[in-house]
């Protein structure tokens, strides 16, 4: 019995050798939680920093409502760093302990977690769903890690999000799946992805966004190119003073195309390099009759806003053209002309205050009323196209009886006939009126001649066939007076001439 009782205690000095150099300033790995040595235990809060932990201490208690185990060397959170749910946890900082690796069922025990700080670690992948337990969420801080990918469904499930720190990291890709959702959108208010390596943002999708986003996103110290597109972006948001421009207005830098990748401030794009044209807020335009919806788009969210009309009248329940929305808008319509001004909205909060204003011009004439006019003036040009076309038919197309047209040859009798017989010659005309008549129904042929050089020398440089004196001449009851020389003479121009 003695000799098997030495032998007990020469194994078990062994173990405990092996569990005393195991120990790390005093807590055991995996040991339970000590609030006497490694840890300060105040009722639901447990503090734990800089104590030289490599994990998580077992058999917390299930009131914990703070955990804070920063600076550290915790490496890996496992699925069972907790082995029962901590329904009350709503902090865990992890920050400062090189941690690397994270389990897909990390936090599924800490469901009702709000606040929890992963920063300053060696974190570089989030895998998909990682964090879709966390639909209390509402502070996430990644800063200063190694994260180079996102999962697209990394940050699913979180929609009570209203602060994503990503800054110093080495991220190429602007998360947009963050700002797409719409319900995010109702909570978000600061996303940061400063000091990445993105090289293009989504700059006309991030334009949509309300301002109290716009006012908390955070995107310089990155790799961008340099373009004017960027350049209005910046610009707008450091005019209207969002922070994210105007805190780090130095910080906001591109990268000239190029082999040398030079660096340059994006607010000096229009001075130098592209020349960007200079950036104003624009107006509100429209036309009388429409209807207008005016933003009060506030670089805080939730405040008490009310608005005031061109010439500083106060807006009133009896004002039927003016309406506030219940989001804070307002519409006014149908147009007048004296609509046009200066609208001025004020928002309040407990804390901040702010004024926008907003300038409508109503131009002096309606939508539909420019259509119709420009229906006018492509019918009048479609008028005048058909007036020529039918001039031309009418000079080149209409049939004749003369000498020049195809199929109508002249006898012998009448070749030797000049133009002075056939026009000139009013009086033989009138005597052969009343046979023509008879034999071609009533109606004489008009003949059609054209004035030749030849026959202008004949008459000196006028013509005048018939004398300048005035005759009379007499046909079957009725009379007619011979036109004179100058008369004829316009008559026998260039254009054909009817008689």
């Amino acid at each position: 019995m003695m000799g098997v009782s030495l032998c007990s205690s020469f194994i078990t000095l062994p173990l405990a050798l092996l569990l005393v150099a195991m120990t790390v300033n005093g807590q055991f790995i995996g040991s339970r939680l000590d609030c006497h040595n490694t840890c300060v235990c105040a009722s639901n809060i447990i503090s734990c920093p800089k104590m030289n932990l490599t994990s998580v201490p077992s058999e917390l208690s299930r009131y914990t409502a703070v955990l804070d185990l920063s600076f550290n060397f915790i490496t890996k959170l496992r699925a069972e760093w907790t082995p029962y749910s901590l329904s009350r946890l709503h902090t865990l900082l992890l920050n400062n302990n090189g941690l690397s690796f994270l389990s897909s069922e990390a936090f599924v025990k800490v469901k009702r977690l709000r606040h929890l700080d992963l920063s300053s670690n060696n974190i570089n992948y989030l895998d998909e769903l990682i964090f879709e337990p966390l639909e209390h969420l509402e502070v996430l801080l990644l800063y200063n890690n190694r994260i180079s990918q996102i999962d697209r469904t990394a940050f699913t499930g979180l929609n009570r999000l209203q602060r994503l720190y990503l800054s110093h990291n080495q991220i190429s890709r602007f998360p947009m799946e963050l700002v797409k959702e719409r319900s995010r959108l109702e909570t978000l208010r600061l996303l940061d992805v400063s000091s990445n390596r993105i090289k293009s943002m989504p700059l006309i999708e991030l334009q949509a966004l309300p301002a109290w986003i716009k006012n908390g996103l955070y995107f310089h110290n990155n790799s961008l190119t340099c373009n004017c597109e960027l350049y209005k972006v910046v610009a707008q948001w450091h005019l209207k003073e969002f922070s994210s421009a105007t805190d780090f207005k130095s910080s906001h830098i591109c990268l000239i195309p190029g082999p040398q990748k030079e660096k340059m401030a994006t607010m000096d794009l229009d001075k130098a390099y592209l020349n960007c044209s200079e950036v104003k807020v624009q107006d509100k335009e429209a036309f009388l009759e429409q209807f207008l919806v005016l933003e009060c788009d506030t670089r805080q969210k939730d405040m008490v806003k009310r608005w005031s009309l061109p010439a500083n009248t106060l807006l009133s329940p009896s004002n039927k053209t003016a309406v506030m929305r219940p989001d804070g808008s307002l519409q006014i319509g149908p147009l007048r002309a004296e609509d046009s001004g200066v609208y001025t909205c004020y928002a309040t909060s407990d804390s901040f205050n702010e004024t926008l204003y907003v300038t409508v011009v109503v131009f002096n004439g309606t939508k539909s009323g420019g259509l119709e006019n420009l229906k006018t003036a492509y019918t009048t040009l479609v008028a005048c196209l058909l007036t020529i076309v039918m001039v031309f038919i009418y000079l080149y197309l209409t049939p004749c009886r003369c000498a020049f047209c195809p199929g109508q040859a002249l006898e012998k009798s009448e070749q030797r006939e000049s133009l002075h017989s056939s026009t000139a010659s009013l009086s033989q005309a009138h005597d052969k009126t009343a046979q023509e008549s008879a034999e071609g129904g009533g109606f004489p042929y008009r003949h059609v001649a054209f004035l030749e050089p030849k026959d202008q020398l004949e008459q000196n440089g006028r013509l005048n066939p018939i004398g300048e004196e005035e005759e009379e001449w007499q046909g079957e009851n009725r009379g007619r007076r011979r036109s004179d020389a100058e008369s004829v003479s316009s008559v026998c121009s260039d254009t054909p001439m009817v008689v």
